[in-house]
């Protein structure tokens, strides 16, 4: 196994054209990977508290949700071609900003304190919409490409609620068809946080952090088809491979990331990295994931065709958030 030591090293190279984005929470930055090298090329603040990351679709900026559990109400941005941090975005009452993804030209994101999701246009520097879910720890977010369906986690209601979109039916001589929303709250397990959808849209599966289970969703019929009891206490993030065979979940205070084969609904391997894990990439090519040793101040490359770790990067302390960057 090859063990890198990433030192910080501020624009001492150009970012990559694809590139691993890594924050620090115990040191408040953002690093740029080069995932060829495997060496850090810049090193920025994140802002305070960072959680989650995310790349524009353009790979020329990003996007740091600053949480502290609801103590902070900002996003940062940072410019991924000039390597540096922007001022922060100020969120006003919407605090406690986490689950982040990157749609339609827009920031979209939750904030736990108010119960909402929003979005941010970095065009015109404006949060320009925002709904509420009415469920407790809105923490985790997934935008599906069309902006018609939005899907949230929320840990202490135990739920997972389906957002889609509709349009009111305009009357002859009315007004106009209006935009609007539905949503469907599910039950899953206690403590859901970490969800991923399948690449075919089909399924979603929740880890639930408190039963140790995984609860399987069917998105068309909005409902949960199956439980599987995971074994799986603390479970923080859940990430499905690129081409949808399996499902890599990670635990906070686990020493194990496990492996599920998602056909066989069944633990393939449980691959030691540490104490604990968080944030997962996927490498899009579908070669390697990447996963965030929070307690031991390291991120693990694992071979996703040997299953085993080949790496370890140095990106600061407590590392968590990841997303992967190809600049257009």
């Amino acid at each position: 196994m090859l063990s890198f030591a990433a030192s910080a090293v501020f624009g001492a190279e150009p970012t990559p054209r694809e590139s691993l984005l890594i924050l620090s929470k115990a040191e408040q930055t953002l690093s740029i990977l080069n995932p060829t090298t495997l060496k850090v090329v810049a090193r920025m603040p994140s802002g305070p508290d960072p959680h989650e990351v995310v790349a524009s679709t353009d790979g020329k900026m990003a996007f740091i949700s600053n949480y502290g559990g609801g103590a902070h109400n900002t996003l940062t941005p940072v410019d991924l071609v000039a390597q540096k941090s922007l001022p922060a975005v100020d969120l006003g009452a919407l605090r406690g900003p986490h689950g982040l993804m990157f749609a339609g030209g827009k920031v979209w994101f939750t904030a736990e304190v108010a119960k909402v999701i929003g979005s941010y246009d970095p065009a015109t520097k404006k949060v320009d919409w925002v709904l509420g879910t009415g469920q407790n720890r809105t923490h985790m977010i997934y935008v599906f490409e069309d902006l018609k369906r939005v899907i949230t986690s929320n840990i202490t209601s135990a739920t997972m609620t389906i957002i889609d979109k509709t349009a009111n039916v305009a009357r002859p001589g009315g007004p106009p068809p209006r935009e609007d929303w539905d949503e469907t709250v599910i039950a899953v397990g206690r403590g859901a946080e970490g969800f991923d959808v399948t690449p075919n849209g089909k399924e979603l599966w929740s880890a639930n952090a408190q039963d140790g289970t995984i609860s399987i969703l069917d998105l068309a019929a909005k409902k949960v088809t199956q439980t599987l009891n995971a074994n799986i206490q603390s479970a923080n993030r859940l990430k499905f491979t690129p081409n949808g065979k399996m499902a890599f979940i990670s635990a906070l205070r686990l020493p194990d990331a496990v492996v599920f084969d998602v056909t066989e609904r069944k633990e393939v391997k449980r691959i030691k990295i540490g104490r604990g894990a968080a944030g997962i990439q996927m490498q899009p090519d579908g070669s390697r994931v990447f996963v965030a040793c929070t307690p031991d101040d390291y991120v693990v490359v694992i071979d996703l065709k040997k299953l085993e770790v080949v790496g370890k990067i140095d990106a600061g302390k407590q590392p968590d958030g990841m997303d992967w960057v190809v600049q257009r």
